[in-house]
């Protein structure tokens, strides 16, 4: 791998931010759900899993790194959620998979 690799290597401590947050098809489905979620819908972990098509550990082992990504936001002490709309990472996700989506449809 060439010095300054953006990619890196599976065995670096640091992976690319895209890659921090979907890593697996698993989490693609879940930050996939989040888009498309409205902007006041609360959730739970296992209402996440069922609208993602995921297991509910699958929600539960990634929901902490969504949250400090900024893509969830803890609503209650009752472990309810919502998607942060305000948060850079929420908007930048946003307009990537709108800029992907039309680039498909052309």
């Amino acid at each position: 791998m060439a010095t300054g690799d953006p990619h890196g290597t599976a065995e670096e401590a640091t992976p690319t931010g895209w890659a921090a947050i979907t890593g697996t098809p698993a989490v693609s489905a879940i930050v996939d759900t989040l888009l498309d979620l409205p902007a006041e819908r609360e959730f739970n972990k296992s209402e996440l899993a069922e609208l993602a098509g995921v297991s509910r550990n699958t929600v539960g082992n990634h929901i902490d790194t969504l949250e400090a990504v900024g893509l969830v936001t803890e609503v209650s002490h009752a472990h309810r959620y919502r998607v942060d709309t305000d948060s850079p990472v929420f908007r930048a996700a946003t307009e990537l998979d709108v800029a992907v989506r039309d680039e498909l449809r052309e």
